[in-house]
Protein backbone atom coordinates (compact mmCIF):
# COMPACT_ATOMS: atom_id res chain seq x y z
CA UNK A 1 0.00 0.00 0.00
CA UNK A 2 1.21 3.82 -0.72
CA UNK A 3 2.51 5.72 1.65
CA UNK A 4 1.18 9.36 2.64
CA UNK A 5 4.39 12.05 1.82
CA UNK A 6 2.91 13.37 5.23
CA UNK A 7 0.12 13.60 7.55
CA UNK A 8 -1.13 16.72 8.77
CA UNK A 9 -4.37 19.03 8.52
CA UNK A 10 -6.46 20.99 5.43
CA UNK A 11 -7.46 24.58 7.27
CA UNK A 12 -9.80 26.89 5.84
CA UNK A 13 -11.55 29.35 8.61
CA UNK A 14 -11.17 27.76 12.14
CA UNK A 15 -11.74 24.11 10.73
CA UNK A 16 -9.24 21.51 10.62
CA UNK A 17 -9.68 18.47 8.71
CA UNK A 18 -7.48 15.84 9.40
CA UNK A 19 -5.80 14.28 5.99
CA UNK A 20 -2.57 12.52 4.56
CA UNK A 21 -0.98 13.61 1.32
CA UNK A 22 -0.77 10.82 -1.72
CA UNK A 23 0.78 10.92 -4.55
CA UNK A 24 -1.71 11.38 -7.53
CA UNK A 25 0.31 10.16 -10.03
CA UNK A 26 2.63 6.95 -11.33
CA UNK A 27 5.56 6.64 -12.97
CA UNK A 28 5.90 4.50 -15.47
CA UNK A 29 9.13 5.51 -17.46
CA UNK A 30 11.63 2.49 -17.88
CA UNK A 31 15.00 3.70 -16.85
CA UNK A 32 18.20 2.01 -18.03
CA UNK A 33 21.37 1.93 -16.50
CA UNK A 34 24.58 2.72 -18.82
CA UNK A 35 26.94 -0.76 -18.80
CA UNK A 36 30.37 -1.31 -20.71
CA UNK A 37 29.78 -3.10 -23.90
CA UNK A 38 33.07 -5.04 -23.80
CA UNK A 39 32.14 -6.53 -20.38
CA UNK A 40 28.57 -5.24 -19.68
CA UNK A 41 30.17 -4.12 -16.18
CA UNK A 42 28.00 -0.98 -15.28
CA UNK A 43 29.88 2.94 -15.65
CA UNK A 44 30.38 5.06 -12.63
CA UNK A 45 29.92 8.33 -13.04
CA UNK A 46 32.72 10.13 -10.69
CA UNK A 47 32.71 13.87 -9.54
CA UNK A 48 35.94 15.12 -10.91
CA UNK A 49 37.34 18.88 -11.14
CA UNK A 50 37.09 20.37 -14.04
CA UNK A 51 40.55 21.98 -13.99
CA UNK A 52 42.36 19.22 -12.59
CA UNK A 53 40.83 16.12 -13.89
CA UNK A 54 40.85 14.64 -10.55
CA UNK A 55 37.75 13.18 -8.23
CA UNK A 56 36.46 15.25 -5.63
CA UNK A 57 35.23 13.89 -2.26
CA UNK A 58 31.93 14.31 -1.47
CA UNK A 59 32.66 16.27 1.63
CA UNK A 60 34.43 19.05 -0.15
CA UNK A 61 31.87 19.50 -2.60
CA UNK A 62 29.36 22.62 -1.96
CA UNK A 63 27.02 24.27 -3.87
CA UNK A 64 27.43 27.58 -6.05
CA UNK A 65 25.23 29.97 -7.75
CA UNK A 66 26.56 30.86 -10.83
CA UNK A 67 25.88 35.05 -11.53
CA UNK A 68 27.42 35.61 -14.41
CA UNK A 69 29.42 33.36 -16.87
CA UNK A 70 32.11 31.80 -15.12
CA UNK A 71 31.64 33.89 -11.95
CA UNK A 72 30.42 31.73 -8.66
CA UNK A 73 29.21 32.41 -5.33
CA UNK A 74 29.19 29.84 -2.96
CA UNK A 75 25.83 29.25 -0.83
CA UNK A 76 26.34 27.63 2.54
CA UNK A 77 24.15 25.19 3.96
CA UNK A 78 23.14 27.76 6.60
CA UNK A 79 22.03 29.57 3.94
CA UNK A 80 19.75 27.40 2.25
CA UNK A 81 18.33 26.46 5.63
CA UNK A 82 17.34 29.95 6.51
CA UNK A 83 15.66 30.35 3.29
CA UNK A 84 13.93 27.32 3.47
CA UNK A 85 10.12 28.13 4.76
CA UNK A 86 9.55 26.23 8.43
CA UNK A 87 8.48 23.17 7.88
CA UNK A 88 4.81 22.49 8.89
CA UNK A 89 1.94 19.72 8.00
CA UNK A 90 -0.57 21.84 7.06
CA UNK A 91 -2.50 23.24 3.77
CA UNK A 92 -3.38 26.37 4.57
CA UNK A 93 -6.64 27.76 1.89
CA UNK A 94 -6.01 31.29 1.64
CA UNK A 95 -9.08 32.19 -0.57
CA UNK A 96 -11.55 30.30 -3.01
CA UNK A 97 -12.29 31.33 -6.33
CA UNK A 98 -14.03 30.22 -9.75
CA UNK A 99 -13.26 27.04 -10.50
CA UNK A 100 -12.80 27.92 -13.92
CA UNK A 101 -10.72 30.99 -13.21
CA UNK A 102 -7.12 29.29 -13.01
CA UNK A 103 -5.67 29.02 -16.66
CA UNK A 104 -4.45 25.26 -17.58
CA UNK A 105 -0.77 26.40 -17.90
CA UNK A 106 -0.91 27.06 -13.90
CA UNK A 107 -1.66 23.31 -13.08
CA UNK A 108 1.52 21.21 -12.37
CA UNK A 109 1.22 18.19 -10.33
CA UNK A 110 -1.62 16.10 -8.51
CA UNK A 111 -1.76 14.65 -5.45
CA UNK A 112 -4.84 13.10 -3.46
CA UNK A 113 -5.83 14.09 0.02
CA UNK A 114 -7.18 11.28 2.04
CA UNK A 115 -9.30 12.25 5.40
CA UNK A 116 -7.45 10.85 8.41
CA UNK A 117 -9.14 8.31 10.64
CA UNK A 118 -12.94 10.13 11.74
CA UNK A 119 -12.57 13.04 9.91
CA UNK A 120 -15.13 11.87 7.47
CA UNK A 121 -17.54 14.75 8.15
CA UNK A 122 -15.31 17.74 7.49
CA UNK A 123 -13.97 16.41 4.44
CA UNK A 124 -17.24 15.60 2.76
CA UNK A 125 -18.66 19.52 3.97
CA UNK A 126 -15.79 20.80 2.06
CA UNK A 127 -16.11 18.37 -0.73
CA UNK A 128 -19.61 18.88 -1.41
CA UNK A 129 -19.67 22.75 -1.03
CA UNK A 130 -16.81 22.84 -3.29
CA UNK A 131 -19.34 21.03 -6.08
CA UNK A 132 -22.16 23.03 -5.28
CA UNK A 133 -20.75 26.70 -5.11
CA UNK A 134 -18.28 26.14 -7.89
CA UNK A 135 -15.19 26.88 -6.33
CA UNK A 136 -11.74 25.83 -5.76
CA UNK A 137 -9.27 26.71 -2.58
CA UNK A 138 -5.88 28.35 -3.42
CA UNK A 139 -4.20 27.20 -0.43
CA UNK A 140 -0.18 26.90 0.24
CA UNK A 141 1.36 23.43 1.29
CA UNK A 142 5.23 23.06 2.40
CA UNK A 143 6.47 19.49 0.83
CA UNK A 144 9.57 18.29 2.14
CA UNK A 145 11.88 21.85 1.91
CA UNK A 146 9.86 23.81 -0.41
CA UNK A 147 6.63 26.00 0.06
CA UNK A 148 4.27 25.38 -2.97
CA UNK A 149 1.13 27.07 -4.24
CA UNK A 150 -1.58 24.62 -4.90
CA UNK A 151 -5.26 24.14 -5.83
CA UNK A 152 -8.25 22.38 -3.12
CA UNK A 153 -10.75 21.16 -5.88
CA UNK A 154 -13.10 18.43 -5.64
CA UNK A 155 -13.01 15.04 -8.08
CA UNK A 156 -16.17 12.70 -7.61
CA UNK A 157 -15.47 11.17 -3.70
CA UNK A 158 -11.79 12.88 -3.73
CA UNK A 159 -10.25 16.36 -2.62
CA UNK A 160 -7.26 16.75 -5.21
CA UNK A 161 -4.78 18.78 -4.47
CA UNK A 162 -2.93 20.29 -7.31
CA UNK A 163 0.34 21.80 -7.45
CA UNK A 164 0.42 25.24 -9.01
CA UNK A 165 2.77 26.97 -11.09
CA UNK A 166 3.80 30.68 -9.97
CA UNK A 167 3.11 33.18 -12.31
CA UNK A 168 6.89 34.01 -12.62
CA UNK A 169 7.34 30.23 -13.94
CA UNK A 170 5.33 30.94 -16.66
CA UNK A 171 6.50 31.99 -20.22
CA UNK A 172 4.18 34.47 -21.42
CA UNK A 173 3.01 33.15 -25.00
CA UNK A 174 3.19 36.92 -26.33
CA UNK A 175 7.40 36.54 -26.01
CA UNK A 176 6.48 33.95 -29.19
CA UNK A 177 5.92 34.90 -32.90
CA UNK A 178 2.42 33.99 -33.04
CA UNK A 179 -0.46 34.75 -35.43
CA UNK A 180 -2.73 37.64 -34.44
CA UNK A 181 -5.03 39.87 -35.40
CA UNK A 182 -8.40 39.54 -37.79
CA UNK A 183 -8.89 36.05 -39.25
CA UNK A 184 -9.68 37.58 -42.55
CA UNK A 185 -6.21 38.88 -42.87
CA UNK A 186 -5.44 34.90 -43.20
CA UNK A 187 -7.49 34.48 -46.06
CA UNK A 188 -9.40 31.88 -44.42
CA UNK A 189 -12.85 31.43 -46.31
CA UNK A 190 -16.15 30.72 -44.65
CA UNK A 191 -16.39 27.47 -46.31
CA UNK A 192 -13.24 26.46 -44.68
CA UNK A 193 -14.39 27.19 -41.48
CA UNK A 194 -17.44 25.02 -42.11
CA UNK A 195 -15.66 22.26 -42.83
CA UNK A 196 -13.35 22.39 -39.93
CA UNK A 197 -16.24 22.53 -37.71
CA UNK A 198 -17.90 19.23 -39.59
CA UNK A 199 -14.20 17.48 -39.10
CA UNK A 200 -14.17 18.25 -35.67
CA UNK A 201 -18.05 17.33 -34.81
CA UNK A 202 -16.97 13.79 -36.65
CA UNK A 203 -14.31 13.10 -34.26
CA UNK A 204 -16.14 14.43 -31.41
CA UNK A 205 -16.26 11.78 -28.38
CA UNK A 206 -16.37 12.07 -24.69
CA UNK A 207 -13.32 11.63 -22.60
CA UNK A 208 -12.14 8.54 -21.92
CA UNK A 209 -8.73 8.31 -20.52
CA UNK A 210 -8.69 4.62 -19.99
CA UNK A 211 -8.77 4.17 -23.63
CA UNK A 212 -5.64 6.25 -24.20
CA UNK A 213 -2.37 4.14 -23.53
CA UNK A 214 1.36 4.66 -23.68
CA UNK A 215 2.28 2.54 -26.37
CA UNK A 216 5.72 2.98 -26.73
CA UNK A 217 6.74 1.73 -22.93
CA UNK A 218 4.17 -1.19 -23.77
CA UNK A 219 5.97 -2.37 -27.00
CA UNK A 220 9.58 -1.76 -24.99
CA UNK A 221 8.38 -4.03 -21.86
CA UNK A 222 7.07 -6.72 -24.31
CA UNK A 223 10.89 -6.70 -26.12
CA UNK A 224 12.23 -6.34 -22.26
CA UNK A 225 10.52 -9.40 -20.93
CA UNK A 226 11.30 -11.47 -24.22
CA UNK A 227 14.90 -10.51 -23.45
CA UNK A 228 15.12 -11.35 -19.71
CA UNK A 229 13.46 -15.03 -20.71
CA UNK A 230 16.37 -15.47 -23.58
CA UNK A 231 18.56 -14.88 -20.89
CA UNK A 232 17.08 -16.85 -18.01
CA UNK A 233 16.96 -13.63 -16.13
CA UNK A 234 14.39 -13.66 -13.32
CA UNK A 235 12.73 -10.45 -11.67
CA UNK A 236 12.12 -10.29 -8.18
CA UNK A 237 9.66 -7.26 -6.54
CA UNK A 238 10.00 -6.34 -2.92
CA UNK A 239 6.31 -5.44 -1.55
CA UNK A 240 6.48 -2.16 0.58
CA UNK A 241 4.85 -2.41 4.22
CA UNK A 242 1.53 -1.68 5.24
CA UNK A 243 0.63 1.51 6.16
CA UNK A 244 -0.62 2.59 10.41
CA UNK A 245 -3.69 3.98 10.03
CA UNK A 246 -3.72 7.64 10.96
CA UNK A 247 -4.68 8.36 14.95
CA UNK A 248 -8.31 8.68 16.13
CA UNK A 249 -9.76 12.64 15.72
CA UNK A 250 -11.89 14.22 18.11
CA UNK A 251 -15.59 15.02 17.11
CA UNK A 252 -15.27 18.47 15.75
CA UNK A 253 -18.48 21.08 16.29
CA UNK A 254 -18.25 22.55 12.41
CA UNK A 255 -21.69 24.73 12.91
CA UNK A 256 -19.74 26.28 16.10
CA UNK A 257 -16.47 26.58 13.90
CA UNK A 258 -18.32 27.76 10.58
CA UNK A 259 -20.26 30.63 12.30
CA UNK A 260 -17.22 31.69 14.59
CA UNK A 261 -15.26 31.84 10.86
CA UNK A 262 -17.96 34.04 9.19
CA UNK A 263 -18.55 36.04 11.71
CA UNK A 264 -14.96 37.18 12.08
CA UNK A 265 -14.73 37.17 8.50
CA UNK A 266 -11.32 35.55 8.87
CA UNK A 267 -9.19 33.83 6.70
CA UNK A 268 -6.26 31.11 7.29
CA UNK A 269 -3.51 33.62 8.34
CA UNK A 270 0.37 33.67 6.60
CA UNK A 271 2.87 32.45 8.86
CA UNK A 272 5.06 34.95 10.54
CA UNK A 273 8.49 33.30 10.49
CA UNK A 274 10.04 36.51 12.62
CA UNK A 275 7.74 35.28 15.84
CA UNK A 276 7.35 32.31 17.16
CA UNK A 277 3.89 31.81 19.49
CA UNK A 278 4.54 31.42 23.50
CA UNK A 279 1.74 30.02 25.12
CA UNK A 280 0.67 32.01 28.67
CA UNK A 281 1.87 30.15 31.12
CA UNK A 282 5.62 29.80 29.56
CA UNK A 283 5.43 34.10 29.07
CA UNK A 284 4.61 34.19 32.44
CA UNK A 285 7.17 31.84 33.45
CA UNK A 286 10.01 33.50 31.71
CA UNK A 287 8.83 36.95 33.03
CA UNK A 288 9.86 35.61 36.52
CA UNK A 289 12.80 33.91 35.46
CA UNK A 290 14.05 37.22 33.98
CA UNK A 291 12.89 39.49 37.18
CA UNK A 292 15.26 36.22 39.35
CA UNK A 293 18.20 37.21 37.06
CA UNK A 294 17.86 41.08 37.32
CA UNK A 295 18.06 40.50 40.93
CA UNK A 296 21.02 38.36 41.22
CA UNK A 297 23.39 40.12 39.66
CA UNK A 298 21.74 43.36 40.89
CA UNK A 299 22.68 41.57 44.41
CA UNK A 300 26.73 40.69 42.88
CA UNK A 301 27.15 44.09 42.12
CA UNK A 302 26.70 45.60 45.11
CA UNK A 303 28.52 42.77 47.10
CA UNK A 304 31.37 43.92 44.47
CA UNK A 305 30.97 47.81 45.19
CA UNK A 306 30.91 46.67 48.96
CA UNK A 307 34.06 44.65 49.01
CA UNK A 308 35.66 47.74 46.79
CA UNK A 309 35.05 50.29 48.93
CA UNK A 310 36.60 48.11 52.03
Amino acid sequence: MARPIWSGSLSFGLLNIPVSLMSGERRTDLSFRMLDSRDKKPIRFERVNAETGEEVPWKEIVKAFEYDKGSYVVIEKEDIASAAPESHESVDVEAFVDAGSIGTRFFEKPYVLVPGKKAEKGYVLLRETLKKTGKIGVARVVIRTREYLCAVMPEEDALILMLLRYPQELVDPNDYKLPSGATSSYRIADKEFDMAAQLIDSMSADWAPDSYHDEFRERLSEIIKKRIKAKGATAKVTEEAPHREDAATNVVDFVALLQKSLGENKRTPAKDTAKTPVKKGAKSAAKKTTKKAAKKRTTKTAKKAVRKAS
